[in-house]
Order: C-alpha cells, then sequence, then structure tokens
C-alpha cells in the first residue's frame, strides 16, 4: 500500500507535508522542496513525477513557509468588520479581479466581533501583514494610517479618502437622485432613515437628502428622520416611529437596502402595503433588493467593481508603480422597480 492509499483511506486524514510527498515520490526532501520552488537541478521526468503525487496528495506549502523563504506570500488579503450583503458583494469582485495577478485571495473577518471597536483594522493588520498577506483591502475601515506594514487600499473608509488608495461610489449623487425620483411622482413628505453617523458614506448620502428637497424649494423636516443604522433589525423601531404618525410621510428614501427591508418588516407588522401607503427607495442594490414584495426600487452602487477597483489599484501599489493619493469614485444610477409610486 502506498502513502497515496493509507493517506486516503484512514480516518481522520492528516495535513499533507512535504515529507509525505518525497516518500510517495521516492525522492528526497530537498528535490521536492526543488521541484516546489522551480529551481534547476532536477531532471524533468522527475520533476513530473513530484508534481504529479504533489497533485494527487493536495500538498500547499504554508504560507508563514512561503514568506519566509520569499518574504513574498503572493496573497491579498481582504479585511472585513464582519460579512454581511455588502462586504460579501465586495468580495465577489475582488475574487473575479484576482484571476489574471497572480496573487490569491485570503478574506478575514472577526465574525462581528472584533469589528465593533473603532480601530479593529489595525489588530486584523498586525495578525496577517508579513507571513500571511502582501497587500490589504480594508472595507469601510474606521481608520485609515498610511505608512503601515504592508500597502493597503481602503473602499468605503469611514472618514472618506485620506492619506492612501481609497473607492468608494458617489454617494451624494446617489442620494439626490433617489429623493428626486420621489418628488418627481409628487412626494412632498419624504422621510429619511440614516445610516450610521460614524461613517461617511453616511453623511454624504443624507446631504444629497437634503440638497433634493432644497432643490425642490421643500423644506428639511427633521419630524421626518431617523436613524437607521444600515442594518434591518434597527431600522424596524424608526421606520415604526415614522408610519404611526398621524401625519406619516407618503414616501421613505432609506440609505441602504438592509434599512429599507427593515422597513418593509414595520409596514407588514401594521398593515401597511407598499407602494400603495407609502412609497420606499433604497440604496445599494443588494441581491435581495431585487426578491423582496414588492422587488425594491434602490439607488445601484456598483460594489463588486469597487472590489475590483481596489485589487488594480493595490497591485500596481505593491509593484511600484501606483499612487498613495488615488481615490476612485464610481457613479450611482437608479433602479426602478415596483416599491415607489406616483401620489
Amino acid at each position: 500500500m502506498t502513502d497515496l492509499q493509507r493517506w486516503t483511506t484512514t480516518t481522520g486524514p492528516h495535513r499533507v507535508t512535504i515529507n509525505d510527498v518525497a516518500r510517495e515520490a521516492g525522492v528526497s526532501v530537498a528535490t521536492v522542496s526543488k521541484v516546489i520552488n522551480g529551481r534547476y537541478g532536477v531532471a524533468v521526468s522527475t520533476s513530473e513525477r513530484v508534481q504529479q503525487v504533489i497533485d494527487d496528495l493536495g500538498y500547499e506549502s504554508s504560507l508563514v513557509a512561503r514568506s519566509l523563504r520569499s518574504h513574498r506570500t503572493n496573497v491579498i488579503g481582504i479585511l472585513v468588520a464582519e460579512f454581511e450583503p455588502f462586504s460579501t458583494e465586495i468580495l465577489k469582485g475582488t475574487s473575479q479581479a484576482i484571476t489574471d495577478t497572480g496573487y490569491e485571495l485570503l478574506a478575514y473577518s472577526g465574525g462581528g466581533r472584533a469589528g465593533t471597536s473603532v480601530g479593529w483594522e489595525r489588530r486584523y493588520l498586525s495578525r496577517l501583514s508579513g507571513t500571511l498577506i502582501d497587500g490589504a483591502i480594508l472595507v469601510t475601515p474606521t481608520v485609515v494610517e498610511p505608512g503601515g506594514s504592508v500597502p493597503v487600499v481602503a473602499i468605503d473608509p469611514h472618514a472618506g479618502p485620506a492619506g492612501m488608495p481609497t473607492v468608494d461610489s458617489d454617494n451624494f449623487a446617489g442620494a439626490s437622485t433617489a429623493t428626486r425620483y420621489l418628488l418627481g411622482l409628487g412626494h412632498r413628505r419624504i422621510g429619511f432613515l440614516g445610516g450610521r453617523p460614524d461613517l461617511e458614506s453616511s453623511r454624504q448620502r443624507e446631504d444629497g437628502y437634503r440638497s433634493a428637497l432644497a432643490e425642490a424649494g421643500v423644506a428639511v423636516d427633521p419630524d421626518l428622520m431617523r436613524v437607521g443604522g444600515y442594518r434591518r433589525a434597527s431600522t424596524v423601531e424608526p421606520a415604526r416611529e415614522l408610519l404611526t404618525r398621524p401625519d406619516r410621510p407618503t414616501a421613505l428614501f432609506a440609505a441602504n437596502d438592509l434599512s429599507a427591508l427593515g422597513v418593509m418588516d414595520a409596514a407588514a407588522a401594521l398593515g401597511l402595503t407598499i407602494p400603495d401607503d407609502v412609497s420606499l427607495v433604497g440604496f445599494d442594490n443588494i441581491p435581495e433588493s431585487a426578491l423582496t414584495t414588492p422587488p425594491l426600487t434602490t439607488i445601484h452602487q456598483p460594489i463588486q467593481q469597487m472590489g475590483a477597483a481596489a485589487v488594480d489599484l493595490l497591485v500596481h501599489l505593491m509593484d511600484g508603480s501606483g499612487d498613495r493619493d488615488t481615490h476612485v469614485r464610481l457613479p450611482t444610477d437608479l433602479v426602478e422597480r415596483g416599491s415607489a409610486r406616483a401620489l
């Protein structure tokens, strides 16, 4: 019985090591190391045999060992506070964009625990930098500090562009478009469910809402504004407060799609129908927005494209051709579905 047969027939398979490969191929560990690292001095037939055993056993050299040998891992880390719809769409974009770069992708999160406090990205970077990743993409980081141990690109940073390559979408224009759309349908009492106050994107979306109302000559009514916090569950109560007012708004603009889903939950609990009783527009165009009843009218921000743009910036930064002050802002546009109607 060969080592390969033993490995695949015993219970509880162990991690394949370079020693396993050497035994199965009938060569020395030094020879396997030469094949893995593409060094000279190994016959073609031997190299092919070793490579076949590597494929059969599924051997992978550890990232730490690889980095100690070459001072590079050829791995890009994408660091998020938690995996939720926005960061998941970013991951899709980065995984597609990384295909032809020669890098691999490592996604890392503290499961929402470490990411709830300011400075989570410092802790994540200190764990991964140097031995596991060559560069990092930070998604909505709370603190952006240039000059760290590895090159970094930030997507939608809390405080906006500052000191390193960043990627975001045109939050102000998107919010203005959403509000103007509702105004164009005849609505004047338009409520607003804002995002997290600590995020620049939230501030930009509120500014866009206010600007569009001002353009139309409609006074901003603070009584029609609440903070939803960008989460479905946390939006339900503030949405309920707006929808139970005796002079409730005829339309609501939710600062992201998860907040819009929270509005739908609150409306359903109150026996209200969207859009007959209240019109609703969201922001993000996450996949779930097309699956609601009715399908959600929303502002599309190119989330996957943001991830791809971040990969491009980071690869150029790592090879020395990138500009640390680059800021990419991608356009937004309205996706009209069935959650808003003319007054």
